[in-house]
This record gives structure tokens, C-alpha cells and sequence, in this order.
């Protein structure tokens, strides 16, 4: 029964979207685990051998170990790159163009996800300032992809029956909802990771999606925590750790009840520091496009080898300056006394063990600490929480240098060949900022009242909203992330005044890669003046079209020669149809699909009538009886019996077997094409390949019909039209597409704004949109590309030359 179909359907779908969410967050703790065990090593080996090597002088000796642990890891995750190119950077720009509807080649696909999760394990803990939380958004989506097809292209020998979601939207859908549950994984933010799929990702969104992905979002959230929980407490089933990234709780201690998180005054300072944000975000996309831009040019083109030994540089130099700034850079600060003074909560307490047992003592004395190698030796998340939860202070000049070293290295690293986020670094880099600010406050201008940590949260907001310009997810995953509601202000505040600020100057990072690469990404909605273009305008007026019966060496020929991935089944406009009609079967097929599937008034009068017999007025019942009569049955015999006894090859000039060729006059080739509907490129080669056609002594009815079942079954790969075994195909048979091309796609007549255009492009998930006349003629047909921003600004430019 249909209705019970489709409650299975829907039964189905939630249970893949909770499957989903599980296997994201199953990932994350893969990642979280590696990273955690592999730096822990690390740090452990070379902080003995700096603490042995202090007393004896041989600090090149910790030097080289650091540098060998980093390489090596550095030196894996290029590998991986190089088996998946599509796995380098964090995927967020690809994955933002796939539910835009730009398919990117290879990013969704299993050997992507294995090469992502395993290289940015190896390039985090090979100490590249990169983040573990931007590849995990490429990596939910690739399992939101691959989960509910039961197939791999990777594992070829595993062959499921799995009939569901063989379409491309339920494919995107079910991309939205692991990239979800990403970024929940991630920063522990299930509303965020909603958010973020809403605001970076999806161009179709319907309501019971945002359901479901809140679902994934949950699932994967959940999964991550209990799994960790257990694995560092070992109290399962209690739910502690929320997500890979932590911001630990902001608490002003008891004692001091002149402490608060924030007050009105400090917003002023939260606007300004937005706007430096804003202006460093800037910059930093400015020098990250530069970088792309030479890398492309000169570092791409080279042997694959050339990109491995890029990061290595990279790495080589990072561990340098992390190494001789930890050592001469640094200055001797009095530890925090906190965790001594016995009337803190045991929160509190717990917390600041956890900030102190990561600071590093190197080259100083009994009860201080090195700040620079504070920064600088630990995993990026526990420097955040030092500049975040630590009462101790940081120089300012320590906190100037930092702040620099990490601004200029971590835009080097994003954009070589290892996956890497961008968002701890943007977040690490921001915190140094705002610690840096509220030092200056304290110290200079003698504002005591003001908490660090909320300043080191708002420089790391401002300065990542400077980077990537994302508003509301960002702002409700950062919420989430500090648990704690009272900033939802001013984080919104700095967040927006960063976005506009850097809006200003350039684009969001993943915007800039995004044009980099040349995909014709669409916007939410174009520019006002825009308007004074109508859809004649930008839609592309040479067609390449199919009959609805044609010659199988014509079909062949267009794939062949064409990338379109759509055709219009069109049908000629002749005044002399009759005439044709006698001489050839292909010909009357078409012109007969032509007579039957246009609905006149007549017709439709004629039809209402027949149900209207009982009416009483005889005037009318005469009218349709006229109307009847009128018909001529006895000449469609004859006319059927004429050309079943003369064959003749068809007019050249009228349906001709080979694409328009170069030496038609302009009339010969627009002529006037009357519209009957698109018909897939997929489509005609399924068809081509399990031999749907008829011959010309037979009737169309005579062609084998397929199922949807049939149709769909290759996808999401559908075989190539150059593997086709040519061979096996008569090409003088002829196929009837009719069947399988959808009638009534959506049509927008030539004289539509182009923001209207724009608006049913964007809303409806479509990839053609054909341009119909008044008539039903096809006129021309709208695809992405005639409605990019670059595009339209060029047919702008020729309006205004025109006019």
C-alpha cells in the first residue's frame, strides 16, 4: 500500500539519520584518541630530554627529536593526500559547494573520509597549527553520503540490496545532516552543527529536514561524549565531555564578589575588538589568497613530490620557531595561586589542576613557569584554555610575539597538501588577542573589574568571525561550547561587527577558496540591480536537443560530442506537416507524439463537453456533436497505411540524423522548436545500454519499457557514454524517449525578472531551467553558470552598452 510504503520510507530515513549521527561521532573519537595518544608521546619523550638537556647543554639533541616526531607525522599526512588529493585543506569549501549543487569529483566518496580522519591525525600531532574540528565536518558528510547507499566504490565486492534514496536530494539531504552532526562532534553544539548546515550548506531546505538533522546532530553529540567519558573517567554512561573541543566553564571564584564575566561597559570594548578582528581576518584571508594563488601557479603544476616537501617545510619551520621562541622567547611568570587556596569549589579546583598541570616550567626557577613554551608546547586546545581559564598572566610582549608567530605560520599552513581546520588556530590566535587586550585594560589604563577570559573568548570569536564570516551558527556553536547563555550577547555583537568589518575588504576564507577553484557557486540572492535583466537575457539560446523518437546514431553522436547533462525533447514547427508525414515512420512518430500531446482549447472543450452530456441546454450537446463529427477518423487509417508503404529516408532538412553541422544558415538552425519536456543524460545512456529501441518496421509500442527501479539502479555511477560498447547497437534503430523524460519540468517564460530566476533556481534545487515563449516553443535554457555572479555582471555590463 502507498501509504504504508511511505511510512516505511520515512521509518527508514530515521534510522539511517541516527546511523549517521553515530558513525560521526565514532569518527571524532577515532581522531580524538590518535591525537591525544600520539602528542602525549611526543611531549612526553621531548620534554624529558629538554629537562635533561637544560643541566647538560645538549638542547639540539631535543631539538632534533621534536623535529623527527614532527616530520614523520607531517610526512604521513601528505602521503595520505597524495592517494586522495580531494582530502587536503579541512573540506569545508567542498563540502559547501556539494549542498550548493556542485558536485566536486571524489568528495564524498569512502577513500576520502579514510585519508581525512588518518591525515589530520598525523598533521595535528605532527604539531602543524591546524585543527582537528574542520576536516571532521568533511568527514561526517562523506558518512552522511556513503552510509545510506550500502555501497562503496572502494569496496566493489559488497553488494547490498538496498533499494532506498536512489536521488541526488536525498543524497544532499543526508550530506546536511552528517556535516551536522560534524560540526556537533566537533565542538559539542548539536544546535550550532543544525545552524551551520542551514547557513553554509544547503540551497533546498525543507521543515522535517531540520528536524532530522537536529536528530543527527543529537546522536552524534551523544555518541562522541559517552565514548569519551568512558575512555578518560572510565565512568560510562555519565555524560562529561561534550566535544573534541572544550572551553572548559567561566566562573569568577567565590571569593572575589567584585568579579563579573561581563559588564555594559566592557560591550564598547567588545565592538572595537570586532572590529579589529574584522580588520585582522582581512588581512589574514587577503595573505591566505595570495598564497593560493602562487601555490596554484607554481606549486601544483610540479611533480606531486613537490607538495609532500612543501609541508615539510612547513613543518620544519614551525618546529623551529615553536622551539627557539619556547627557549629565548619566553619570560619567568609567578604561578596563579588558585589551586592552593582551599575555598573553591571543587569545579573550580578540578579545572585548574587541569590548566596547571599543562604549564611548562622550562629554564625557570621553583613556582613559576615559562609563558612562551606555556603557548607554545602544548596541544592547541590546552593553550586555549590557558588563555581562557589561566589566573597567572602572560607578558603582553609574549603575548604580542605569539600572536604574531601563529598568525603568520597558521596562514601558511592553510592550503598545503595535509587536511587541516582552521578554526582552533583562528580561535588560538584570537585568544592570544583578547588576553593581550584585557592585559593592556588592567594594566595601562587600570580597569581591574574585568574578567581575562571573557576578553580572551570575544578576541578568539572576533577573530575567527574575521576568518571565516559565518554569523549565527557561530555564534549559537561558541554559546554552546562555553555552556554559558550570558554570553550570547556580546559574542553576537563582536561576531557581527567582524563580519561587516571584513566584509568590507574581501570575502570569507572558504568563499575565497571557493572562487579559487572557479565553482559557480550561487549566492542566497542577487544584487538589486540585477533586475533590469530578464531571463532572454543569460540563458543560453544554442541548444542541443533530442526528438522524441530518434536514430540511436544521433543520440550517440550528441553525448559524445556534448557535456550537457540535459536535453530538451523538442519537436520541429513545419507548416507542411502532412506532406512529411507520408514519407517516413520516424518522422510521423514524432509529429504524430507532437498532435497528441498538444492540449488545445477545442480539445479541452470537446473533453468537458463529453461530461457534460446531461446538461441541459441542447444547444450545447449540439455544439460537441458538431465538434465530434468534425474529426476525420477514416484519412488517420489511410494516412497510417501510406506510410507504412512508403519508406523513405528521412528529410535531411527536417530530422536529421547528424548534429546541426557548421554550414546551416542562422534560420536552419533556430528554427522554432516546440517544447515537450528534459530528458537526463544518465537516462539516455541507461537506456543505450540495456538496448531500449525499436526498429523502423516496428510500432514504439514494440520497445521494452523500463522501471523506475531500473532506471535509478547505477546510481550514483552511471556507466560512461565512452565505455559504451558500440558494437552491440544498430544505429539505424530508433528510441522513443517519451516515457522516461519528464514532461513538465519547471519553465520560465523569456520576459521573467532575473531575480525571479534566481529565486526558483535557488529555492527548488533545480540544474536546468528551459525558457518557454508564449507558444510553447523552447527559446533557450538556463543553467548555473548563466547565473553566477561573474556572469551576470557581464551581461550587465553588455545591457548597458546596448541601451
Amino acid at each position: 500500500l502507498p501509504k504504508q510504503k511511505a511510512q516505511r520510507y520515512e521509518a527508514v530515513k530515521w534510522v539511517m539519520v541516527f546511523a549517521i549521527g553515530v558513525c560521526t561521532g565514532l569518527v571524532g573519537l577515532f581522531v580524538d584518541f590518535f591525537v591525544r595518544l600520539f602528542t602525549q608521546l611526543k611531549f612526553r619523550v621531548v620534554q624529558s630530554s629538554v629537562e635533561e638537556c637544560t643541566e647538560k647543554g645538549c638542547l639540539a639533541l631535543s631539538l632534533l627529536e621534536l623535529l623527527g616526531f614532527n616530520l614523520t607525522f607531517v610526512f604521513l599526512a601528505s602521503l595520505l593526500v597524495l592517494i586522495q588529493p580531494v582530502a587536503a585543506g579541512s573540506g569545508i569549501p567542498e563540502i559547501k559547494c556539494y549542498l550548493n549543487g556542485v558536485k566536486v569529483p571524489g568528495v564524498v566518496r569512502l577513500r576520502t573520509v579514510v585519508c581525512k580522519a588518518m591525515g589530520v591525525l598525523f598533521s595535528v600531532a605532527g604539531g602543524l597549527f591546524v585543527g582537528k574540528e574542520g576536516p571532521m565536518i568533511h568527514s561526517g558528510a562523506v558518512v552522511g553520503a556513503g552510509l545510506p547507499q550500502f555501497q562503496s566504490i572502494s569496496l566493489r565486492k559488497i553488494q547490498f540490496n538496498f533499494p532506498y534514496f536512489r536521488s541526488d536530494r536525498d543524497k544532499r539531504d543526508f550530506v546536511s545532516a552528517g556535516a551536522a552532526a560534524g560540526v556537533a562532534a566537533a565542538f559539542g553544539a548539536p544546535i550550532g552543527g543544525t545552524l551551520f548546515s542551514l547557513e553554509e550548506g544547503s540551497s533546498f531546505w525543507n521543515q522535517g529536514l531540520t528536524w532530522k538533522v537536529l536528530f543527527c546532530s543529537m546522536a552524534a553529540t551523544f555518541t562522541l561524549n559517552f565514548f569519551r567519558s568512558g575512555i578518560q573517567f572510565g565512568s560510562w554512561g555519565s555524560f562529561q565531555l561534550p566535544g573534541l573541543l572544550n572551553f572548559g566553564e567561566f566562573k569568577c571564584s567565590e571569593s572575589d564578589k567584585k568579579c563579573h564575566l561581563w559588564t555594559a561597559v566592557d560591550l564598547g570594548f567588545f565592538i572595537l575588538m570586532g572590529i579589529v578582528g574584522g580588520l585582522l581576518g582581512a588581512t589574514f584571508n587577503c595573505l591566505n589568497k595570495r598564497l593560493a594563488k602562487y601555490r596554484m601557479r607554481n606549486v601544483h603544476p610540479k611533480p606531486k613530490l613537490v607538495r609532500v616537501l612543501e609541508s615539510l617545510l612547513v613543518s620544519l619551520t614551525t618546529t623551529v620557531v615553536i622551539f627557539v621562541a619556547s627557549m629565548v622567547l619566553g619570560e619567568c611568570r609567578q604561578m596563579s595561586s588558585t589551586s592552593h587556596s582551599g575555598n573553591d569549589t571543587l569545579d573550580l579546583q578540578d579545572m585548574s589542576q587541569d590548566v596547571n598541570s599543562s604549564i611548562k616550567t622550562f629554564f625557570c626557577p621553583n613556582e613559576t613557569y615559562n609563558d612562551m613554551a606555556t603557548l607554545f608546547f602544548n596541544p592547541q586546545e590546552s593553550a586555549i584554555l590557558q588563555l581562557f581559564h589561566q589566573d597567572g598572566t602572560f607578558s603582553p610582549v609574549t603575548l604580542s610575539l605569539f600572536f604574531l608567530l601563529y598568525f603568520l605560520l597558521s596562514c601558511w599552513t592553510y592550503g598545503i597538501s595535509v587536511p587541516s581546520g582552521l578554526f582552533v588556530p583562528s580561535l588560538l590566535c584570537g585568544a592570544a588577542f583578547g588576553r593581550l587586550v584585557a592585559n593592556l585594560l588592567k594594566s595601562y589604563i587600570g580597569l581591574d573589574h574585568i574578567y581575562s577570559g571573557t576578553f580572551a573568548l570575544i578576541g578568539a570569536a572576533a577573530f575567527l568571525g574575521g576568518v571565516v564570516r559565518m554569523t549565527i551558527s557561530l555564534t549559537v556553536i561558541l554559546i554552546e561550547s562555553t555552556n554559558e547563555i550570558t554570553y550570547g550577547l556580546p559574542i553576537m555583537i563582536t561576531l557581527m561587527v567582524a563580519k561587516w568589518t571584513g566584509d568590507f575588504f574581501n570575502k570569507g576564507i572558504y568563499d575565497i577558496h571557493v572562487n579559487l577553484r572557479g565553482v559557480p557557486l550561487l549566492e542566497w540572492e542577487t544584487e538589486v540591480e540585477m533586475d533590469k535583466l530578464r531571463a532572454s537575457d543569460i540563458m543560453e539560446p544554442n541548444l542541443t536537443y533530442v526528438y522524441p523518437h530518434t536514430r540511436i546514431q544521433s543520440l550517440v553522436s550528441i553525448l559524445r560530442t556534448t557535456v550537457h547533462h540535459a536535453f530538451p525533447v523538442v519537436t520541429e514547427n513545419r507548416g507542411n506537416e502532412r506532406e512529411f508525414m507520408k514519407g517516413n515512420q520516424l518522422i510521423s512518430n514524432n509529429i504524430k507524439f507532437k498532435k497528441c500531446s498538444i492540449l488545445t482549447r477545442a480539445g479541452e472543450q470537446r473533453k468537458r463537453s463529453q461530461s457534460m452530456k446531461s446538461y441541459p441546454s441542447s444547444e450545447l450537446r449540439n455544439m460537441c456533436d458538431e465538434h465530434i463529427a468534425t474529426e476525420e477518423p477514416p484519412e488517420k487509417e489511410d494516412l497510417l497505411q501510406q506510410m507504412l508503404e512508403r519508406r523513405y529516408t528521412p528529410y535531411p532538412n527536417l530530422y536529421p540524423d547528424q548534429s546541426p553541422s557548421e554550414e546551416w544558415t542562422m534560420e536552419e538552425r533556430f528554427r522554432p522548436l516546440t517544447f515537450h519536456g528534459l530528458i537526463l543524460r544518465s537516462q539516455l545512456v541507461t537506456l543505450l545500454v540495456r538496448g531500449v529501441c525499436y526498429s523502423e518496421s516496428q510500432s514504439s509500442a514494440s520497445q521494452p519499457r523500463l522501471s523506475h527501479a531500473e532506471m535509478s539502479e547505477d546510481y550514483p555511477r552511471y556507466p560512461d557514454i565512452h565505455d559504451l560498447d558500440l558494437t552491440l547497437l544498430n544505429p539505424r534503430m530508433i528510441v522513443d524517449v517519451t516515457p522516461y523524460m519528464n514532461p513538465s519540468p519547471f519553465t520560465v517564460s523569456p520576459n521573467t525578472h532575473v531575480s525571479q530566476v534566481f529565486n526558483l533556481f535557488r529555492t527548488m534545487g533545480l540544474r536546468h531551467l528551459p525558457v518557454v515563449n508564449a507558444v510553447g516553443e523552447i527559446v533557450g535554457i538556463i543553467t548555473r553558470h548563466n547565473l553566477t555572479h561573474e556572469f551576470l555582471q557581464a551581461r550587465l555590463r553588455q545591457h548597458y552598452r546596448t541601451i
